[in-house]
């Protein structure tokens, strides 16, 4: 019963900023985790940020000091700074509540070098 709808992808050069958002509706009290994923072609889904309900922050080491994952009410946030090509893939939005989890539908994010 949980809804995520993500958005504020595009495209941006190297060492540029985009912030993306996660609106969650329904259900969404309780949440345990709420993470951002991303996947490129070709590639596995890897675990980008997530941050607990009581607000303890996860990041992955090739996005230390340069991504920072928020929330706000019924909003999840990513603000990505000095982008890299290697940044780009498709970003979801990803929450854990008790047994269920539920995905958004991604927003692309591309950086051009």
């Amino acid at each position: 019963q949980v809804q995520l709808v993500e958005s504020g992808g595009g495209l941006v050069q190297a060492g540029g900023s985009l912030k993306l958002s996660c609106l969650a509706s329904g259900s969404i009290f309780r949440i345990e985790l709420m993470g951002w994923y991303r996947q490129a072609p070709g590639k596995q889904r890897e675990l980008v940020a997530s941050i607990t309900r009581g607000g303890t922050t996860n990041y992955a080491d090739s996005v230390k000091g340069r991504f920072t994952i928020s929330r706000d009410g019924a909003r999840g946030y990513l603000q990505m700074n000095n982008l890299k090509p290697e940044d780009t893939g498709r970003y979801y939005c990803h929450i854990q509540r008790g047994p269920q989890d539920a995905w958004g539908r991604g927003t692309l994010v591309t950086v051009s070098s």
